[in-house]
């Protein structure tokens, strides 16, 4: 998906694991359910992942694996007002592995005034990585 270095990051979202992974392994398929928290950091909010966050990742027959995390943010928007950030988050890998950074693409749902103009219409970009032992997805600005 290219080099972030140049693009505006607009939200660092701190993954932290919240439970056991729930699996299950058939013929030509795999189903990995994640459940996770965290917090989230950025010029455009503040706040929390809600622990009831869930990465589901679907490896099918071809051997392609399709992550699809959906979690809510609770805390304050740019102007310090209550807000909410719904957050769907895709992304796909090819041989079924997950390789660091990962590239993904992003939709958000808000109720912040705000914010709704802006993440509701422009177009964003994620990337997972690992700092310090910690997993962050980092959206920007494309």
């Amino acid at each position: 998906m290219g080099n972030l270095e140049n693009k505006k990051l607009i939200l660092d979202v701190k993954i932290d694991m919240d439970g056991p992974a729930y699996q299950m392994k058939g013929k030509n398929c795999e189903v990995l359910m994640i459940p996770f928290k965290g917090s989230a950091t950025g010029e455009i909010f503040n706040g929390i992942v809600e622990p009831c966050g869930v990465d589901t990742q679907v490896v099918n027959a071809a051997n392609v694996r399709h992550m699809s995390a959906r979690y809510m943010l609770t805390g304050k928007d740019s102007t310090g007002a209550d807000a909410h950030i719904y957050v769907e988050n895709n992304g796909w890998f090819k041989d079924g592995d997950v390789n660091m950074p990962f590239n993904t693409v992003p939709t958000f749902l808000t109720d912040s005034e705000a914010l709704a103009g802006y993440l509701h219409t422009n177009q964003f970009i994620g990337e997972g990585i690992v700092i310090e032992n910690q997993l962050h997805i980092r959206f920007y600005e494309v």
